[in-house]
């Protein structure tokens, strides 16, 4: 059986990226926006991981 390389795991970047767009948020009174942002961030970092990975 042919041993396939581990994918790469962009959810970490959604958890990161919402956790710090809250805190930045919080900093400037919008943790709603400053969430809302940050998950955006982090969602378009977990495709872009996504699509380097399975062009392997």
């Amino acid at each position: 059986m042919a041993e396939t390389p581990p994918s790469a795991a962009g959810g970490i970047l959604v958890a990161i990226c919402s956790i710090g767009g809250a805190v930045v948020g919080l900093i400037q009174g919008q943790v709603t926006i400053g969430f809302l942002a940050g998950l955006a961030i982090g969602a378009a970092g977990a495709v872009a991981v996504w699509l380097r990975g399975s062009r392997r």
